[in-house]
């Protein structure tokens, strides 16, 4: 197993899913972020089943930032519940993950 997740996130519109994946990648949080949608949901919300169209954001990172994506994500999300979840990444390319490690190291690290 890599070192590497995929971050997923639903947001409610394209705005929402854009404005989050350019501050991931601007922190060098996540080292891509895939923005696909509209896609539809359906789920349960205060005892009601409820559908909706959503935008999903993956963005892929190392996993020892999960905890500092789920923060981000906490603050800029406009949901009261976010879906953030991290899948383990099982392989990856050599050279897709020397990029990907590339990109989320500071800059100056």
């Amino acid at each position: 197993m890599t070192p590497f997740v995929q971050i997923i996130t639903t947001t409610p519109t394209e705005q929402d899913a854009r404005r989050i994946a350019a501050a991931l990648v601007e922190a060098r949080l996540a080292a891509c972020v895939q923005i696909s949608g509209p896609i539809q949901s359906t789920y349960r919300w205060k005892g009601a089943i409820e559908s909706a169209a959503e935008w999903q954001c993956a963005a892929k990172t190392r996993r020892d930032l999960v905890g500092q994506i789920e923060e981000a994500i906490g603050r800029l999300h406009p949901y009261d519940v976010p879906e953030i979840l991290a899948l383990p990444i099982l392989s990856a390319g050599a050279s897709y993950a020397a990029w990907l490690e590339e990109q989320t190291r500071p800059e100056d690290g």
